[in-house]
């Protein structure tokens, strides 16, 4: 009799141990108990509204399917916010990486609607003191942000990440951009979805190339305002000219100039900048 009676309140021991788990479970914000590291709800807006061109080197954006479907984005946006910094500093780093530059660009098209259609560039939005991306409006990490507080203070602050392809995966909104990736950035595949990026922007000649007429390497105007990320040494490469070797066969189909760019025999002019929106209508 008293075996039995052990062995009854046992279970009822083990049975209130889960009730009491499970409700300390719920008492958690959602975020802390679960995050979506393959930020699927973005994934299925990108896969839905993002038109590739020219064999996937770049990209369109159906802001007008975007807006249709605002609550799946404001809902997505939710859940960004609701992670909290400290909850944050204990992802990975890849976990981290791909957070910011999800949030980065989901915000980022999530300001073009604040005005879309009527507007023909992002530089339409902000003020005559307040660059659109230095509207501090984005509910991130326990704190308000803007664009800039996501790229400058974190995806690009000194020893976090020092990674450059970070240039290649951020979109502005604008045609000169760097592509916006079909998918959402999940830290599993991280690595390869940064080279891939890099690759389709490098072989983008309307935006990088060679000129074999001049000798010059013309390259998209970021090469220029972030220069100093690319002699950061990233995987042995500290220089825009060490990079663009990496890169020689995107930049020119004519072996003997692929071959004087791996021996870096070349001068660099940095080409427009078109920041006309991104939009296919």
């Amino acid at each position: 009799m008293k075996l039995r009676l052990d062995s009854i309140n046992r279970r009822h021991l083990l049975a209130m141990t889960a009730l009491a788990a499970t409700s300390f479970a719920f008492s958690l914000p959602a975020q802390a108990q679960s995050f979506d590291h393959s930020h699927a709800a973005w994934t299925s807006l990108l896969k839905k509204h993002v038109v590739l061109l020219d064999g996937g080197k770049a990209s369109q954006v159906r802001y007008a399917g975007m807006q249709a479907d605002h609550p799946a984005l404001k809902a997505y946006l939710a859940q960004l916010s609701a992670v909290s910094a400290s909850t944050f500093d204990g992802y990975t780093k890849p976990q981290q990486m791909a957070f910011l530059i999800n949030a980065y660009n989901a915000f980022t098209v999530e300001l073009i609607l604040t005005k879309y259609p009527k507007l023909e560039s992002i530089r339409d939005l902000g003020g005559l003191l307040t660059k659109p991306w230095g509207i501090k409006n984005i509910a991130l990490l326990g704190t308000t942000m803007t664009l800039d507080d996501i790229e400058h203070d974190t995806l690009r602050a000194k020893g976090r990440f020092d990674d450059p392809r970070i240039h290649f995966a951020v979109n502005c909104a604008s045609v000169g951009c760097p592509m916006l990736r079909e998918e959402a950035f999940v830290p599993e595949r991280l690595e390869a979805q940064l080279e891939e990026q890099a690759l389709r922007f490098m072989s983008d000649r309307s935006r990088n190339r060679f000129n074999a007429t001049s000798g010059k390497l013309e390259v998209s105007k970021i090469f220029d305002w972030y220069g100093g990320d690319f002699k950061q040494g990233h995987k042995g490469i500290a220089s825009l000219p060490a990079f663009a070797a990496k890169y020689a066969f995107q930049l020119t189909d004519a072996p003997a100039d692929r071959e004087r760019i791996k021996a870096k025999d070349f001068s660099v002019s940095f080409l427009d900048y078109d920041w006309k929106l991104n939009d296919s209508r």
